[in-house]
């Protein structure tokens, strides 16, 4: 199976070198061109889960990450739907995880964009990411697991390509639509975007090469170093190497530490907030975006965590979580040492019975 995937996750991080900074130029937010987490935030803003203005719209790439997914998985024959495997645990676990990533102010795939682009002040991100992963990875040595998920129901592979479904028409109504419930920004991130049909385009493809691929940055690391499988860190790296070169040919790479998009200065918070979502998404087993793409192939485990990170994303724009260029929120420094405590305790404990 590894020799049959090991030149797909190169492919799929190619083409996604080059998509997500042409997203970025035309229309998305500066060093965003594809953030699953930032664009979960927008879907969570917009379906009335937070009220912060700025961040409000229902995002189609994401859309087409779970639908992208659902159909390569039904062409290569790997939908298939399965639960079982502590979904309470994987909820709590994308709200963490989200509210890290919000505290950084990026997702991994976010943060290697903006690493592409000349944003310096990611590399605090960096290293904050890597001791995540590490720390899970130490857990996993010593027994970590959530336990094995199981067969279901074909109905139950089918919730999430049919939100994803429900989300597209409520983004047709919403922009279409008269005395629609759904909330769109007028300024701020959440009011750029790239064209629908491009997004959505962007949003298949990207889910397509993705679910064939494996591709995770989670995994990239994890697989390295456990396994000694370097398949996926090669995807990863030809992934930060084509969006330098497409950013600089674009005009779009500028170094430095001050003025970059939607980011902040603040090394210790970066740093630590990227330490708890790598964290959670190494104990999770994947990063938001391979866990989008794992919903789409009907794992229903997966579909409870991004329902999770839905929820931490509205905890965080009203509890005073999330950080802005300003710096970090207020509460913030409370809620990232009690995720991480609540991920220790997890890693600690948390052991298949056998």
């Amino acid at each position: 199976m590894v020799r049959k995937l090991a030149y797909w996750p190169i492919v799929a991080g190619v083409i996604f070198g080059v998509v997500a900074p042409l997203l970025a130029k035309f229309g998305n937010p500066g060093n965003m061109g594809m953030c699953a987490a930032c664009f979960l935030r927008d879907i969570s803003g917009a379906l009335g889960f937070h009220s912060a203005a700025i961040v409000q719209y229902i995002r189609p790439e994401i859309i087409g990450l779970i639908l992208g997914a659902f159909v390569s998985s039904f062409l290569f024959k790997e939908f298939k739907p399965r639960a079982g495997s502590a979904p309470l645990a994987r909820f709590f676990l994308g709200v963490f995880a989200m509210i890290g990533a919000l505290v950084f102010l990026g997702c991994p795939w976010r943060m290697f964009l903006r690493l592409s682009a000349g944003d310096w002040t990611a590399l605090a991100g960096l290293a904050g990411l890597i001791v995540g992963i590490l720390i899970g990875i130490y857990f996993f040595k010593k027994g970590f697991s959530l336990g094995r998920n199981r067969p279901a129901h074909p109905l139950v592979g089918y919730i999430m390509p049919l939100f994803g479904v429900v989300l597209f028409a409520l983004l047709l109504w919403g922009m279409y639509g008269e005395a629609t419930p759904v909330k769109f920004s007028t300024k701020g991130p959440g009011s750029m975007y790239a064209p629908l049909l491009l997004s959505l385009g962007a949003g298949l493809l990207l889910g397509f090469v993705f679910q064939k691929s494996r591709f995770c940055t989670i995994a990239a690391v994890r697989d390295t170093v456990l396994l000694k499988e370097t398949h996926i860190l090669q995807g990863l790296l030809a992934f930060v190497l084509l969006a330098f070169i497409t950013n600089m040919l674009l005009g779009q790479f500028h170094a430095g530490f001050e003025k970059q998009p939607i980011a902040h200065n603040d090394a210790l918070w970066n740093f630590l907030g990227m330490v708890l979502s790598g964290l959670a998404l190494t104990l999770v087993g994947g990063c938001p975006g391979r866990q989008l793409v794992l919903s789409g192939e009907g794992d229903s485990d997966a579909g409870v965590f991004v329902m999770g990170l839905l929820v931490g994303a509205g905890v965080a724009h009203n509890f005073a979580l999330a950080s802005s260029p300003a710096g970090i929120g207020a509460n913030a420094p409370f809620m990232v040492f009690a995720g991480l405590i609540f991920c220790i305790v997890l890693g600690v404990f948390a052991k298949e019975r056998r």
